[in-house]
C-alpha cells in the first residue's frame, strides 16, 4: 500500500509553491548576518515557499522542523534585500533574497523581522584590502 503521507514525493510534485524566486543559499550559516566565505560557495538554486515547507534544491525544510526563523532586512549597495535565516534542530540555513514584496507581507511560517546592515568577517574585510591593495598596485606601480 503506497504512503499517504504528505511527504510522499508524488504528492509534492503536484502541489505548486506560493512563491519562488532565485536565491543564494547556505547550510551550515553563522549566528551573524554577515559577509564571509560561506556566501562564496553558496548554493544558487530555486527557492520554493510551499503552504508547509520551503524547498531549495534538495533541502527540503518543514515549518514544524523550523525551531527560530529570522527574516532580516538589509541593503547590498543600494539595492533593498532580505536575508531569511531557518534554524532547525541539526543545521541553520540563510537564504539571500530580492527585496520583492511577497518578504514584506504575512509569511505561511512564524519568523521574527529585523532591520540592519551586514557585518564583515574577517575573511570579508582581509578580501577587500586585498583587492584594493591589488588595484593600486594595477594603477599606480605595474611597470607600462
Amino acid at each position: 500500500m503506497p504512503d499517504a503521507s504528505p511527504t510522499n514525493l508524488s504528492e509534492i510534485e503536484d502541489v505548486a509553491p506560493i512563491y519562488r524566486c532565485m536565491t543564494k543559499g547556505v547550510r551550515g550559516a553563522p549566528e551573524e548576518f554577515e559577509y564571509g566565505l560561506k556566501w562564496l560557495t553558496s548554493r544558487r538554486a530555486c527557492l520554493k515557499v510551499f503552504e508547509d515547507r520551503l524547498e531549495c534544491g534538495d533541502w527540503n525544510i518543514s515549518y514544524p522542523d523550523i525551531k527560530d526563523a529570522e527574516l532580516f532586512q538589509t541593503r547590498s549597495g543600494i539595492i533593498p534585500c532580505f536575508i531569511l535565516k531557518a534554524r532547525t534542530a541539526d543545521s541553520t540555513f540563510q537564504f539571500g533574497l530580492n527585496g520583492n514584496k511577497f518578504w514584506k507581507g504575512d509569511l505561511p511560517f512564524e519568523a521574527t523581522r529585523s532591520k540592519g546592515r551586514l557585518k564583515y568577517s574577517l575573511f570579508s574585510i582581509a578580501l577587500r584590502i586585498g583587492f584594493v591593495a591589488g588595484l593600486v598596485w594595477y594603477l599606480f606601480f605595474r611597470e607600462k
